[in-house]
This record gives C-alpha cells, sequence and structure tokens, in this order.
C-alpha cells in the first residue's frame, strides 16, 4: 500500500507513478484522440453539416447521457471501495483478536511455563502470515519463523487449506492444555471463541475475494463508456472544430480512469500499490505478540 502526504498537492499533480492511470490509459488515450482528428475531419472537409441536420442534436443526447454515466460511475466507485474497506476493517479486526488470543493466553499460562508461550508466540502470528498467502494464492511459506512448529503443519500444498490447518493446530493445543488441566473448562471456552473469530475472519475476506463485480455490469460500463466517447467527437466536432480531439480524449481519461480505478480496489487482497498492506500489518500482529507472549 503506498504511504502519502495527503496535503501534498505538488506530489499529486507532478507525479507520475507506475500505479498511475494515465500510463495504463495511454494506448487507449492515444487511439481515442487519432479517431477524434479523424472524424473532424471528415466532418469539416468532407461532410457538410448543415442548421437542420440531425449531427447538430447529438450534444443534447450526450448531455442526457451524461447524467446517467455520472451514476453508474458513482455507484460503480462506491461498491468497490465498500469491497476495500470491509477488508481493511477485516484486517483490523484480525490485529485486534491476535492481540486478545495472545494476552489471554499470556494471563491464563504460567509463566514458568515456556513451551506453551513459545507455541503460541510464534503460532498466533503464522495464521496471519498464511491468511495473507492464502489470499493472494500463493504458497505459504512459514520464512519468518525459525524451525517447525510442533502441532502445525511443515509442509502444504495448494490443494489444502491453510488457515483452517492452522487454526486446527491452535484449537488441539489449547484442547491439549485443558486434558492436562492447565486451563479450566471456561477458559478453553474464551479460547474457543478467539480460533473462532479468525475462521470467521478468514471466511469474510473468502467472500470478498470469490465474489467479484457481477461481469454483466462490469462489461455494460465499458461498453458504455466507449461508445460514449466515440459518439462525442461526431457531435462536436462541427462546434469545435480540431478543438474536440484532446477534448474527447480527455473526457475519455477522465471516465475510463474511475472504472480503472475501481477494478484495482474491489481486490484488496493483492499486491497493487492501492491493496491493503497484509504483510506489514502480519509484522505488526507478530511483533505486538511477541512482546506480550515474551
Amino acid at each position: 500500500m503506498k504511504v502519502y502526504n495527503t496535503k501534498d498537492w505538488a506530489q499529486f499533480v507532478f507525479m507520475v507513478t507506475k500505479s498511475d492511470t494515465l500510463l495504463k490509459l495511454a494506448p487507449l488515450i492515444l487511439f481515442i484522440l487519432a479517431y477524434s482528428l479523424g472524424i473532424t475531419y471528415l466532418e469539416i472537409h468532407y461532410f457538410k453539416v448543415t442548421s437542420d441536420s440531425w449531427v447538430r442534436n447529438l450534444p443534447q443526447m450526450h448531455s442526457l447521457l451524461s447524467f446517467v454515466i455520472s451514476m453508474l460511475l458513482v455507484f460503480r466507485t462506491n461498491t468497490a471501495y465498500d469491497r476495500w474497506w470491509e477488508g481493511r476493517k477485516l484486517w483490523g479486526q484480525l490485529v485486534n483478536n491476535s492481540r486478545n488470543f495472545a494476552i489471554k493466553i499470556a494471563g491464563m499460562i504460567a509463566p514458568e511455563d515456556e513451551e506453551t508461550r513459545k507455541f503460541f508466540r510464534r503460532a498466533i502470528p503464522v495464521y496471519a502470515f498464511a491468511l495473507k498467502d492464502h489470499l493472494q494464492s500463493k504458497l505459504t511459506e512459514y520464512s519468518l519463523h525459525e524451525g517447525d512448529i510442533e502441532g502445525l503443519p511443515t509442509k502444504v500444498d495448494g490443494q489444502m487449506h491453510v488457515p483452517n490447518q492452522i487454526a486446527k493446530g491452535l484449537f488441539a493445543k489449547i484442547n491439549q492444555l485443558y486434558s492436562k488441566g492447565k486451563i479450566s473448562g471456561d477458559q478453553l471456552i474464551v479460547l474457543n471463541g478467539e480460533i473462532t473469530a479468525l475462521t470467521d475472519i478468514c471466511g469474510a475476506c473468502e467472500r470478498i475475494k470469490n465474489t467479484p463485480i457481477p461481469y454483466s455490469y462490469s462489461s455494460f460500463i465499458k461498453k458504455f463508456i466507449m461508445l460514449y466517447t466515440l459518439s462525442l467527437p461526431v457531435g462536436y466536432a462541427y462546434m469545435l472544430g480540431y478543438f474536440a480531439a484532446p477534448i474527447v480524449a480527455f473526457v475519455f481519461y477522465v471516465l475510463a480512469s474511475l472504472e480503472l480505478i475501481a477494478e484495482e480496489i474491489e481486490e484488496p487482497f493483492g499486491d497493487d500499490e492501492n491493496d491493503l498492506p497484509m504483510a506489514k500489518m502480519s509484522e505488526n500482529i507478530q511483533r505486538h505478540v511477541g512482546e506480550i507472549l515474551s
């Protein structure tokens, strides 16, 4: 996730980064510019637009359609941002639950039981790292943890739901502590709720990842933007002349950028600049849990 100063206008206006929509849309913008120049040339030199021509009524149609397309893009952008923000809230909840889990373990387990504390000090952050890799469809690796963690899977493949396996290992360890009399039945119920919360967060993140915006809706907006833009120079060439070409290209840039931004943020679990910093949050969980159970 890109960190920036919201008050630095110069950075936004003059700096162009690889995530800027201008770079991504450059080929299409050049195509729209060339197309508009061609339409303008034909209208000026070959087609004579009279006062009663139907072409003169096109700007009125564009005015009506501009309201429709603006409403569609507002709804599209809001829907995408809602998905991004829900993902951020879920990962914030994961951070809090991991801390609460560690705090309760620290209070329930005797300080001299270093083996149990070490297990949870290493195992709780592993869930966050595994969930990050799971949402990014990557093979889970415990590269940040030295050695194997007894009770958790050490070798996984793409067919295994890794977060579930880690949650299973956490619950097995808690049940083992109960069987040995190190925690009471009430404490077992409390800790079980923390593991259940981790699984609920995983399921909610999977719901966002595996349920994209309906294809027909996204396809319709793209076609609408393209048809709307391609019809603009036909209606405005006789009014603006060759100035219609850059204006139409700019209109396309604005409309297509909104759709491109919505596409990027509707999937918050990737590795783009605008996606959630899951790796950083996982490292924070690891640090905080280590401090609590040290």
